[in-house]
């Protein structure tokens, strides 16, 4: 009985604040549409990488081909993920038939792939978002529920950079060297645990939602041990020979739907965040442990509810962590599983990967881009024209 008051409560709380989430939604699709009509198309080569398992993909690309003839946008191209060819394979292709600017049409994994051959390229990418949780786009403030708008946005001038994270297998190396990229979340235990059990029927029905459900059936499961090591940005390091952890996570950015699981994390700083989350007293446990995640949220900051004891979330900024395990461990990154391993080394590659945005991203100091801004680089871009011409 109690169990069942606990997850009573705790569905209450998310659908509450998925209600306030929706109407902050509808307040920013409409900023986005009044920044995007006020932009310039900037006539360079486009090249869309479409994951056509998505719903509707055949009918987003129709829509993308329409969009860009009505704005006289002719030099644009596809090209389709397979099975056997991923994002960053397709990014490649684009890049080496010259393509100035490729945009990712999927969901997190086929932002991510896009991402690991656009990142250090010079080039910037754009995204529209297909898929069911699409959180990095959601960090970015590209709108999830409007195509137009994204595409508006890839489309469009305003770019900033970001952090890039690189998850690697040792035990894969050389075949892998430049590891797994991430942009979101990369961690393994018990969010890998999660990652693979859900069902992907609940996904496309309850989006991300269906995380919580999978998650309900490994709340027992066994804590993990490892030897950590962590590194600072000044170099120092942080070591613990036997952590015990339900999961560990490395963070480019921490918004989830609804929730902020780290909330000092940010992707233009030049680190990663990493987080330990352990429990104990059983489903009480995890309660406190939900109640934690709502207390940070609703502070904006890293910190754990002043009553909670029977959970620890435990976080620290870095640019590299390593960690070795008695034995495999689940794996993932942005949501996408990797092999089970027992030796997992996270890195940031800083400012390496250039995005689409359509507005400031909000509680970011740096590198933002106000439509003045984008403005003032448009008009530069024509006059660059203009000279290349004479």
């Amino acid at each position: 009985m109690v169990t069942l008051i606990v997850i009573g409560c705790i569905v209450a709380v998310v659908l509450l604040i998925v209600g306030i989430t929706a109407i902050m939604r509808a307040v920013q699709r409409k900023r986005h549409a009044e920044l995007v009509a006020a932009r310039d198309d900037d006539q360079v080569r486009y090249t869309f990488v479409i994951n056509p398992s998505k719903p509707m993909a055949e009918q987003h690309r129709e829509r993308i081909r329409e969009y860009c003839q009505e704005r006289g946008i002719t030099d644009v191209s596809f090209i389709d993920t397979q099975l056997d060819k991923s994002g960053r394979v397709c990014a490649l292709e684009a890049l080496e038939k010259g393509a100035d600017v490729v945009i990712a049409v999927g969901g997190d994994g086929t932002v991510r792939t896009v991402a690991s051959a656009m990142a250090g390229s010079g080039h910037a990418m754009g995204i529209i978002p297909i898929g069911t949780g699409n959180l990095f786009a959601r960090n970015m403030g590209i709108p999830v529920d409007d195509i137009d708008a994204a595409i508006g946005i890839a489309i469009s001038h305003g770019s900033r950079r970001v952090d890039l994270g690189r998850l690697f297998l040792p035990e894969e190396e050389p075949l892998n060297t430049r590891g797994h990229a991430f942009l979101i979340i990369a961690g393994m235990g018990f969010d890998a645990l999660m990652i693979d059990d859900a069902d992907p029927e609940l996904k496309k029905n309850i989006s991300w939602l269906a995380y919580f459900v999978s998650g309900a059936k490994h709340l027992f499961a066994p804590k993990y041990h490892a030897s950590v090591r962590i590194t600072r940005a000044d170099g120092s390091a942080i070591t613990n020979p036997s952590l015990a952890f339900r999961t560990f996570m490395a963070g480019n950015c921490g918004q989830i739907p609804v929730f902020s699981l780290m909330p000092d994390a940010s992707f233009s700083d030049g680190l990663l965040d990493f987080e330990v989350i352990d429990t104990s007293g059983g489903i009480l446990g995890w309660a406190n442990l939900f109640g934690d995640v709502v207390h940070q949220t609703i502070v904006k900051r890293a910190e754990q509810h002043p009553l909670s004891h029977n959970s620890t979330i435990d976080q620290i900024q870095g640019v590299e962590a390593e960690l070795r395990l008695g034995k495999k461990v689940p794996v993932q990154v942005d949501g996408d599983l990797l092999p089970a391993a027992d030796h997992v080394i996270f890195r940031v590659e800083s400012d390496s990967l250039i995005v689409r945005v359509p507005e400031p991203i909000v509680g970011e100091s740096t590198a933002q881009f106000r439509l003045e801004d984008l403005q003032r680089y448009s008009e530069q871009q024509e006059k660059a024209r203009r000279s290349s011409r004479h």
